[in-house]
């Protein structure tokens, strides 16, 4: 039976690195790239109307992290910026779980976030002990939960700056911990500039980070109540894990470790990430689990797109691209 006669289970919808700002076009960081900072905004809205007006209703949306981009910060624009896109956002008909990723933290510290709107933790296990590794959250500091939109499917959202120095107070323990793992592989004065000009050890800046042994615990314990549950499960994460699904410079700084759970645990089918702006896709060849990077709205041109909008069958996702997003399949292994 095809896609056509098979109704989805449910559909959901993706996007990445809207990074909007009030401001004119502009450049990458090596000014290799245009970036449309005003026009990411009607791009959003062009998703927003296409969910709205699916044949199936997405039961919620993915927003994988770089919401509002960090030039806005020193414009004193953080929070306008916010309010336009969330309205942009509260337009459609469904729920939003955002990500956070490095131009979050430009823009606001790890406890203005935790407190607004881009925190959207389930409430569920208000009650969870101090230190428990069984509820839907990691940790009241930890931006890492996990939600089950349908019987047997569950979505984690990982927290890529757990590990970091975006986002800490300067004389915090964590801030001391992550300047310790990055001078371990960097010794450049700006820390934004990769330590070497090819590999894997180019991931090691400032606007990336990892992902802590709390956050990496907690998550062994879902997948492994995921697998005796024979649940699908999709991970959500701004930094990619896969160094075939992005360019290095944009790898977690522990993916490795990341990639080891993963292996161990026959319940993930997908992990999605944005923050690479040209996108990237892969199948591990070990596990089957499939790696999507989705291209960043920012760096799309006025007259194209770039978002897609899920299906979910029992033994597949199918994703419907837009612009520069491709069409995919994910067979569930």
């Amino acid at each position: 039976m095809d896609d056509q006669q098979q109704p989805p289970l449910f559909t959901f919808g993706v996007i990445a690195d809207i990074q909007y700002a009030d401001i004119d076009d502009g450049y990458n960081f090596i000014r290799s790239r245009r970036r449309y900072y005003r026009s990411s905004l009607q791009l959003l809205r062009n998703a927003q109307r296409s969910w709205s007006d699916s044949a199936v209703a997405p039961r919620f949306v993915l927003q994988l992290g770089d919401i509002i981009d960090g030039f806005n910060k020193g414009r004193g624009a953080s929070d306008r910026a916010l309010d336009t896109v969330l309205r942009a956002f509260g337009s459609g008909p469904v729920e939003v779980h955002h990500v956070w990723g490095n131009h979050e933290f430009y823009n606001f510290s790890r406890a203005a976030l935790l407190g607004s709107r881009l925190n959207t933790t389930p409430s569920t296990d208000a009650e969870e002990p101090a230190g428990s590794l069984s509820g839907d959250r990691a940790a009241p500091d930890i931006y890492a939960y996990r939600f089950s939109p349908f019987p047997g499917f569950t979505f984690v959202v990982l927290d890529a700056y757990d590990v970091s120095l975006l986002g800490r107070e300067e004389s915090s323990e964590e801030y001391r911990g992550a300047m310790d793992v990055i001078r371990q592989h960097n010794n450049n004065e700006d820390l934004n500039c990769p330590p070497v000009v090819e590999g894997l050890e180019r991931r090691f800046t400032m606007f990336n980070g990892g992902f802590s042994k709390d956050q990496l615990d907690w998550l062994e314990t879902v997948l492994s109540s995921a697998d005796e549950k024979k649940e699908r499960v999709t991970i959500i994460s701004h930094l990619p894990v896969h160094p075939h699904s992005t360019d290095p410079i944009c790898l977690a700084w522990n993916f490795d470790k990341l990639l080891d759970i993963i292996k161990s645990h026959s319940s993930v089918v997908c992990f999605m990430a944005g923050h690479d702006h040209d996108g990237g896709y892969c199948q591990d060849k070990d596990t089957g689990v499939h790696h999507l990077t989705l291209e960043g709205v920012i760096e799309t041109p006025p007259d194209s797109d770039a978002f897609g909008t899920v299906s979910v069958y029992g033994d597949r996702m199918v994703l419907k691209g837009s612009g520069r997003t491709a069409d995919r399949v994910f067979l569930f292994q």
